[in-house]
């Protein structure tokens, strides 16, 4: 986004917390569920989002133009943030649309906190984006922007349903039937990361060949704290093919302590 459509996701997002006020878990998963659709809406209807990002037409008569369409169908606190989102200065109506899909995304991790699933939801979605990333065939179909929404909802129910807590289900139905989402394991991934920042912590995406000790965790979890200065939690991914050592990804710094990379790295000295 550029510096205007920041600004105004920033006024957009202290609205919706003042609106989200004391809402219990339940009511904020339900507002999260109707700014999604909201999204969904406005990804499918190229004129409207234009309308409501149109800075040409006076913020006031944009909000109108939101109420009319929505208040019929929405809470009136969906509608008032759906207000707020059209009254702001967009630098594209791409970016309105991502914005209330950022909203919807922020009320869904609330819900979780106010339900005390915030960790549940974090590993979910850290596990899920993992699973993905390990089925071509999967990532294929989730990351097909042609492929339709119905029948990718399909998919996910079959594969959620049950398995998940709700709002993990709904964080993921959502995000990855969106039209703009082109790599399904890297969309559900930043959702997990979005929520271990919640919690104040920074993410450590490590790989191991074999399973981790929790002796292992808390000492690799100390160093790394040690390393970055901050709280940091570690999200394990097993992988024989790594043979050995470990994978380490703080965000796009990566530390590649593996012994297969190692054995890659001595034959190409060998070979040069």
């Amino acid at each position: 986004m550029h510096a205007s459509s920041r600004e105004a996701l920033t006024h957009s997002r202290e609205r919706l917390a003042e609106r989200v006020g004391t809402a219990d878990g339940q009511g904020r998963l339900s507002l999260a569920d109707e700014l999604f659709s909201v999204a969904h809406l406005l990804e499918g209807q190229v004129s409207l989002r234009r309308a409501l990002a149109d800075a040409s037409v006076r913020p006031d008569d944009r909000a109108g133009l939101a109420n009319r369409l929505l208040s019929s169908q929405l809470s009136a606190a969906a509608v008032d943030v759906v207000e707020t989102v059209a009254r702001q200065r967009w630098s594209r109506p791409l970016d309105l649309v991502e914005a209330v899909e950022t909203l919807a995304t922020d009320t869904a991790l609330d819900a979780a906190e106010s339900r005390g699933e915030l960790d549940t939801v974090e590993d979910e979605l850290f596990r899920f984006s993992r699973i993905i990333d390990g089925d071509d065939a999967l990532a294929r179909v989730l990351g097909d922007r042609s492929a339709s929404r119905e029948g990718k909802t399909a998919l996910l129910d079959r594969l959620l349903t049950g398995r998940v807590s709700p709002v993990t289900e709904k964080l993921v139905r959502n995000s990855l039937t969106s039209s703009h989402v082109h790599n399904a394991a890297n969309a559900v991934e930043r959702i997990s990361v979005a929520a271990s920042a919640r919690r104040g912590q920074s993410v450590a995406h490590v790989t191991s060949a074999v399973e981790l000790t929790d002796a292992q965790r808390e000492r690799l979890t100390g160093i790394l704290e040690r390393t970055y200065g901050r709280t940091i939690g570690l999200q394990v991914q097993v992988d024989p093919a790594i043979v050995g050592g470990l994978v380490i990804r703080v965000g796009d710094e990566v530390v590649d302590g593996s012994i297969s990379h190692r054995l890659e790295a001595a034959g190409r000295r060998f070979a040069g």
